[in-house]
């Protein structure tokens, strides 16, 4: 700042001292006297601007060492509440602390408490145990001296006796019964559900967990990743279905175990391949509306179904849920196809009995309603099933027949068994299920095995892709009557340890043989 002010006090005597005149001695005293007044003025000024300049600076310099002094008082206080913070976060923890060392106190305290009772108890039965063994041996000692046989005489002699007599009225009992059953109902059951099969012909339907939606050239395959993957991606992201592109020539594979989604992103691919416009908000849209159309299907399905079955009056939530088990396999057989051949054999049954038809197909068409969902909900498909129907207020006799179609509860109507009938039926026809190889093979096994672990079983054939299980018995540990019990035995293991359509027919086979040789 003096630099700037001095310039200026020698700019303005320079343009003085150049502008005096060199005319006469007069002039020259008269610039003189101007130059002089001129060069007061210039120094007065000069000291002002020096004067104000020293004030700015200081003024300056004061606003400077005040802005810091706050800058320094604020950082001071920030680092004071945050020291404050963190020492109460501290205390904060170290309470926390001490109330779970206080808890582990008062629980191991408690424990130690338990454990001497426990202690004490356990000496008291030891105590007790060995005043019953007393009294025990003393009992056993006087039957001894009343009996004259030792206690492990009795014991054999006892079980020897009854264990026979008991095996022999078991069997003939077991053996009068079936036979009188069997003259009874076997006729007319037979005649009954032959009638009914012979009357219901229904396709089956194999369908798998990936869908295969065609290319119109390899070239599509780079438009539908899209660059950098984000069509792809986002096809994914939007149906949740993955999808696989790989070296197969002009084709996709959809990959998902829910067959709805599945379903939705096959329309959708199909709509954006036609279309040739693959892009992400293109992709959103068309998968917006392919779900619609599958909604639409869903419940043109369901209605179809209605009809076909000639059930009236279900409610419309029930009719989409009937329309989504067309997305829907068990054991390979499409799920919606296997209720309404329920729903037909059960009013063909129904119809021969005497019983309500029009309630028997209604059952058999919502017997298998929990599988629509049970992907969604927890528990069996059973229990989703009758949750569904109390829900929608159907008749208690359905509720009951959907909830006891596998013998979770008992049939409280013949509808009930009517409905366990026909499931069982169109389960267990041929054609109607397939089982992977692995599957069917350890089956078979497992079938073998339980047979081979019963006592005086020989060697066992499992037979006819598994229906039924020959058993061969030495005949020297198993006689007549203890193949009937034998036979019941190996089938009520198999109907707790396995899970099979239909049902396994167990034939236990002893053979005796007579040796002689000519000499």
């Amino acid at each position: 700042m003096l630099y700037y002010v001095i310039t200026a006090i020698v700019a303005v005597v320079i343009t003085a001292v150049v502008c005096i005149p060199l005319s006469g001695k007069h002039a020259v005293n008269r610039h003189k006297q101007e130059y002089e007044a001129k060069v007061g003025t210039a120094e007065e000024r000069a000291r002002d601007i020096i004067e104000k300049a020293n004030v700015k600076a200081e003024t300056t310099m004061k606003e400077t060492i005040l802005t810091a002094k706050e800058e320094a008082l604020k950082t001071r206080n920030d680092i004071e509440k945050e020291s404050k913070e963190r020492r109460a976060e501290l205390q904060k923890y170290e309470k926390r602390v001490l109330s779970r060392e206080e808890a582990a106190d008062r629980k191991s305290e408690a424990l130690e408490k338990r454990e001497q009772k426990i202690t004490a108890r356990e000496a008291q039965l030891d105590k007790d145990k060995a005043a019953v063994d007393e009294l025990h041996a003393k009992q056993l000692s006087e039957l001894e001296r009343i009996s004259g046989l030792t206690s492990e005489q009795a014991k054999e002699y006892i079980l020897k006796t009854v264990e026979d007599d008991v095996k022999h009225e078991t069997a003939v009992m077991v053996k009068d019964y079936e036979n009188r059953a069997k003259e009874e109902a076997d006729k007319k059951a037979r005649e009954i559900v032959v009638n009914a099969i012979e009357r219901c012909a229904a396709d089956s339907v194999s369908e798998a967990t990936i869908s295969v939606v065609s290319l119109p050239n390899d070239e599509m395959k780079g438009r539908i990743i899209g660059r950098e993957g984000r069509n792809i991606r986002t096809l994914e992201t939007m149906t949740g279905v993955d999808l696989i592109i790989d070296d197969t020539p002009e084709a996709v594979v959809l990959s998902s175990f829910d067959p709805v989604r599945r379903e939705v992103a096959r329309v959708a691919l199909e709509k954006l391949i036609a279309d040739g416009r693959i892009h992400p908000a293109r992709i959103e849209e068309t998968v917006a509306k392919a779900e619609k159309e599958v909604e639409n299907e869903i419940r043109e399905y369901g209605e179809s179904a209605a009809l076909e079955c000639g059930v009236h009056g279900i409610n419309p939530e029930l009719i989409k849920l009937l329309g989504r088990m067309k997305f829907r396999t068990s054991y390979g057989q499409n799920v919606l196809q296997h209720s309404i051949e329920v729903s037909q054999l059960a009013g063909l049954l129904a119809a021969e009995c005497g019983c309500d038809v029009k309630m028997a197909k209604r059952a058999g068409l919502l017997h298998d309603i929990g599988k629509s969902i049970d992907r969604e909900q927890e528990g069996s498909h059973v229990q989703i099933g009758t949750e569904l129907c109390k829900k929608y207020k159907e008749n208690a006799i359905i509720v009951n027949a959907v909830e006891a179609h596998h013998g979770d509860v008992e049939p409280q109507s013949l509808i009930a068994v009517l409905i366990q009938a026909a499931d069982a039926i169109s389960a267990a026809r041929p054609g109607a299920r397939r089982e992977t190889l692995e599957n069917y093979t350890n089956r078979l096994k497992d079938l073998e095995d339980i047979a081979n672990a019963e006592k005086g079983v020989e060697k066992s054939f499992a037979i006819q892709a598994g229906r039924e299980i020959r058993i061969m018995v030495i005949p020297d540990q198993v006689d007549d009557s203890e193949m009937v019990l034998l036979a019941r035995d190996v089938a009520k293991k198999i109907e707790a340890s396995l899970s099979y359509p239909g049902q396994i027919k167990v034939s236990v086979i002893r053979e005796s043989r007579a040796v002689d040789y000519a000499k």
